[in-house]
């Protein structure tokens, strides 16, 4: 062992190891106390007119309840009107609806849906439960052929990189059978374009930032209530997710920074003898487990 010590090129350069540990905790050290000091002054602001340390009639956690207003307006609770008794037909009838639900690529660009429909349709979405009923999401309608052409341009260079480059060879086989590429026809013929942006945040009245939490899964579940309410309209959709698209969108929309893109909807009807894949879903057995 003496002699594995003594020919250890290590050895050779221990001051310069010693002092590198020595810098090395410093740093930790002092990024420590910044780092508790950047907390301190979260977790408990000073208004300039009162330091933490000289409350003399409130406590410290008086002091935070006091700061930490809620982002929502108080609300007085109501009583609670509940729906219709349980109908297990109603539930038969809702899924024999939205099992017809099929994803298009070929849409009917000459027949146009009212746009009150569209309108019904999201008041439909804006019902979804959210994070501290925050509602953290954006439905922005296009039915502008210009603005559909450049969203379509936008997306269809974007997706010509995915393909050749971006994406895995794995993911691009799987994709083969679904005939789909980065070609985005459906953009341009489809009557209306709904793309769905979450807001990552808000502002309250009195300019301070609004945290909007889960908001991702609330938008999600207002898409999926979108999605239900535009089949039971008798309305055909495409769901997209446009890789790289989210910037070049929002700028394109004039949409604030807050704002990220989730979801691009193509809303409308299909054309004549337009087919889609003979796909199979999965029984109720596997999709549910009860115990």
């Amino acid at each position: 062992m003496d002699a594995l010590l003594n020919g250890s090129k290590l050895l050779g350069h221990w001051p310069s190891i010693l002092g590198g540990l020595i810098i090395g905790l410093i740093i930790k050290y002092f990024t420590f106390l910044r780092t508790k000091k950047l907390r301190s002054s979260k977790k408990l602001p000073v208004d300039g007119k009162e330091q933490i340390q000289g409350l003399s009639n409130k406590s410290s956690t008086e002091y935070k309840k006091n700061y930490w207003k809620p982002a929502l307006a108080e609300k007085p609770f109501v009583p609670f009107v509940p729906g219709n008794d349980l109908n297990p037909n109603g539930a038969r009838h809702f899924y024999e609806l939205v099992r017809g639900r099929r994803s298009i690529r070929t849409f009917n660009a000459l027949k146009k849906p009212p746009i009150s429909t569209i309108e019904n349709c999201i008041r439909a979405a804006g019902t979804a439960p959210s994070g501290a009923h925050t509602e953290p999401w954006t439905f922005c309608v296009v039915e502008d052929p210009s603005i559909k052409s450049a969203v379509r341009e936008i997306v269809e260079h974007e997706e010509y990189i995915n393909y050749t480059k971006r994406m895995h060879a794995q993911w691009v086989a799987d994709l083969r059978p679904l005939q789909t590429n980065a070609v985005k026809k459906y953009i341009t013929d489809a009557p209306y374009l709904i793309i769905i942006l979450k807001q990552t945040h808000g502002t309250t009245d009195d300019g301070r930032k609004k945290q909007h939490y889960y908001n991702e899964i609330s938008t999600s579940i207002a898409t999926g209530i979108l999605l239900c309410a535009l089949q039971a309209a008798g309305l055909c959709s495409l769901v997209t997710t446009p890789l790289n698209c989210g910037t070049a969108l929002r700028r394109l929309l004039n949409r604030p920074d807050n704002e990220k893109l989730l979801i691009l909807l193509a809303v409308g009807y299909a054309v004549k003898n337009c087919e889609v894949p003979d796909l199979v879903r999965k029984p109720l057995d596997d999709i549910m487990i009860k115990y």
